[in-house]
């Protein structure tokens, strides 16, 4: 709560009366002493009749304060929201400020209303997101309020609207109860009167934003609003104006941002900075793993520690500290929202191709019919159906497109990205995990997980 403005001095002038009037009870001892025949004379007249003047002025002085705060039906009220909140953050993003200036350039000087970031999970389309949060702090551009909301897998359309509710002033006990719509129609009254930038992390599916109470940018935006996903059709299904893809990090971008995780001290032996460096490319330039594996190897100090750390990315990367735990299952979000168990098979099956390797669309649709993958009843709707998959992965960044520059035709082939790979492998090695623990006669398995089982073997 803070004090309205009307009511800001009234308790400081009440303390100086306060001051005076105790100094005039100091002296009121000494006066009272010059007083004679029973108080009705004094020995000093004039400095009694100054006494008195005093205190009869202030009395007037404190009875017309107490009037004043007799008067004040409301003394304080609830502090509003500042227009943005900044979210901590690290002050170096590395590999992130050529799409900053794009994406910032579309909020402060281009007519584009909805903004779409989508990136592989940990490819740093938060960081990003909290980076754009964090620079209207210094300057609001024009805008009233920025706010933030994360979304996440399940949406809660009840907390984002909370979110949004505390950033507007909406954030009393009494608004909370109302209902979805109720508040949804209060939310959208206030924003249609503001400029506002709303900023939403993590979508993984279409959202209605009229439902939560948030206007649709027009054509002519004056409100903005920017979300990330992993999921290239989450941008389409929205309605974006611009799109932005946050890439893998380059060789050199990856080496800065690994070698900011590191100790000084470690790069001192003249060996390490060369196998450190072989380190962070088995990473594939992915800031989420570079910063795992970087925090695991910031304190070794010896070669044969880095070159087993090389080795062990290369061969078993999920019995590498923290890849398993904090890296993979990060990924695997992405990979467990496929739309059915055929497509993740499709997936697992271009796990079999070694690292980099280009692969021909055709020939892996080929292979999808050849194992049964795909239903090939019709030759052409079958193609179009492995078309179909390969487009899903794409746009889901589990699968990346590159020109075939050996074809005249300048057709696009596909790769499984390394870590993505190594994410693969490693569903596919917990499952054969669990069918050698488990007699598989006498377990119910689902298909695709036998399926899973039996690429691995092959």
């Amino acid at each position: 709560m803070k004090r309205l403005s009307q009511v800001q001095g009234w308790p400081s002038r009440v303390e100086a009366e306060e001051t005076e009037v105790g100094e005039l009870l100091r002296d009121s001892s000494q006066e009272i002493e010059k007083l004679c025949l029973g108080g009705y004379c004094s020995k000093n007249f004039k400095s009694s009749y100054e006494f008195g003047k005093k205190v009869a002025n202030k009395l007037q002085d404190v009875v017309k304060l107490k009037d004043e705060g007799r008067d004040f039906e409301v003394v304080a009220g609830k502090v509003p929201e500042p227009p943005t909140d900044l979210i901590p953050m690290q002050q170096t993003i590395v590999g992130l400020q050529s799409i900053f200036d794009k994406v910032w350039k579309c909020l402060v000087e281009e007519e584009v209303g909805i903004i779409g970031i989508y990136g592989t999970g940990g490819v740093g389309k938060t960081t990003l997101l909290k980076q754009i949060n964090n620079k209207f702090c210094n300057k609001l551009q024009g805008f009233d309020v920025v706010i933030w909301v994360v979304v996440s897998k399940v949406p809660n359309f009840e907390k984002i609207q909370e979110d949004i509710g505390k950033k507007i002033g909406l954030n009393d006990e009494s608004w909370k109860k109302r209902s979805l719509q109720e508040k949804a129609g209060d939310i959208f009254k206030i924003l249609s009167s503001k400029k506002f930038v709303l900023l939403l992390d993590d979508i993984w599916k279409w959202i209605d934003l009229t439902e939560v109470g948030v206007p649709i940018p027009n054509s002519k935006p004056v409100s903005k609003v920017v979300f990330t996903t992993r999921f290239f059709e989450v941008c389409g299904s929205m309605n974006t104006n611009k799109d932005f893809k946050v890439e893998y990090l380059t060789d050199e971008e990856a080496w800065k941002l690994f070698e900011k995780n590191l100790k000084s001290e470690v790069l001192e032996h003249p060996d390490i900075p060369q196998l450190a460096k072989v380190v962070a490319k088995e990473c594939g330039g992915l800031p989420l793993a570079l910063v795992t594996v970087s925090r695991a190897m910031s304190c070794k100090k010896t070669p044969q520690e880095w070159r087993y750390a090389a080795n062990l990315l290369r061969n078993s990367a999920s019995e590498f500290a923290g890849m398993g735990t904090e890296v993979y299952p990060v990924l695997k979000f992405s990979y467990d929202s496929l739309p059915s168990d055929k497509i993740r098979s499709c997936l697992v099956y271009c796990s079999l191709y070694p690292e980099d390797f280009l692969i021909n669309k055709q020939q892996l649709i080929e292979c999808w019919i050849g194992d049964g993958f795909l239903d090939d009843s019709s030759r052409g709707d079958v193609y179009d159906q492995g078309y179909y998959i390969i487009g899903i992965l794409v746009h889901a960044c589990l699968l990346e497109e590159e020109k075939d520059i050996e074809d005249p035709r300048g057709d696009y082939v596909v790769k499984l990205h390394d870590v993505i790979r190594d994410m693969v492998l490693w569903i596919v090695n917990d499952i054969e995990a669990l069918q050698n623990a488990v007699v598989i006669v006498n377990y119910d398995v689902s298909l695709h997980d036998l399926i899973y089982f039996t690429c691995f073997i092959v």
